[in-house]
């Protein structure tokens, strides 16, 4: 560091700047059956206390946006996403002013892509200042639920990038095992969408030549025994087109 550089950080001052506080929140989504779920808090203080909220809180000053991400989770939730298959990369960074009643607070969020096998939900137990923790269907919640902060916002935006990702790539699959049957990844693109029933044989062809048959076959309580399937191809071509109303045509 050269003389002139020292001279000016010893003669700078922060405090003539606004202070801007830094936060994130984490979007958790697992399906259970053909239903989107996400883990939710319910505020054990204020602002908005009671009301339910995304995990999350403030960036230590020693921490990254990305390990406080992980340490409020497992504060808030006792979910440790090292303990899981689980993708997580950074959604957007939401800063509106008014966004947080306390002080200018900028929020860099998250989200998170949990496998499970389709029958259960890891177990969330509240800490920190959250009052409770569960997981909730998302559509449900968007449709009905109050959210606290600009949540509501942040939960919506995750939706939308994961339901238009699918699309085009195998990413619902980072919701399921490494290896999984065709109908449990149909169901987590039944459960993104919020949609019926799709095609069974139409989403067959659209998926196989992206996976790889790993030639075993997994029982299911009715019907016969499911082929096993890994990914082989990130990306789909050509993609899946969303439906509007309705199964896929």
């Amino acid at each position: 560091m050269s003389l002139g550089e020292n001279r000016f950080l010893e003669e700078y001052e922060p405090g003539d700047y606004p202070s801007v506080a830094l936060a994130v929140d984490l979007v958790v989504f697992a399906v259970v059956g053909s239903t989107l779920h996400v883990a939710l808090v319910r505020r054990g203080e204020h602002p908005f206390e009671g009301d339910l909220a995304l995990p999350g809180g403030f960036v230590g000053t020693e921490e990254d946006a990305l390990g406080a991400a992980w340490r409020e989770l497992e504060e808030e939730t006792g979910l440790d996403l090292g303990a899981h298959r689980a993708h997580v990369e950074q959604l957007a960074t939401f800063s509106s002013p008014k966004r947080d009643p306390r002080m200018r607070v900028v929020s860099v969020a998250h989200l998170a892509l949990l496998a499970t096998d389709g029958r259960t939900l890891p177990e969330l137990n509240p800490g920190s200042d959250a009052a409770s923790a569960h997981w909730y269907p998302v559509h449900a919640v968007l449709a009905d639920e109050e959210l606290a902060f600009d949540h509501r916002d942040i939960l919506t935006t995750a939706l939308e990038r994961l339901a238009g990702r699918i699309e085009y790539t195998l990413t619902a699959a980072k919701l399921l095992p490494e290896e999984f049957a065709l109908y449990q990844l149909r169901h987590v693109y039944e459960a993104v969408w919020n949609t019926a029933k799709l095609d069974a044989g139409n989403f067959t062809r659209k998926m196989t030549g992206a996976l790889t048959d790993t030639g075993r076959k997994v029982t299911r309580s009715k019907g016969a025994p499911a082929s096993v399937f890994t990914v082989k191809d990130e990306y789909l071509s050509p993609p899946m087109t969303r439906p509007t109303t309705g199964p896929e045509r």
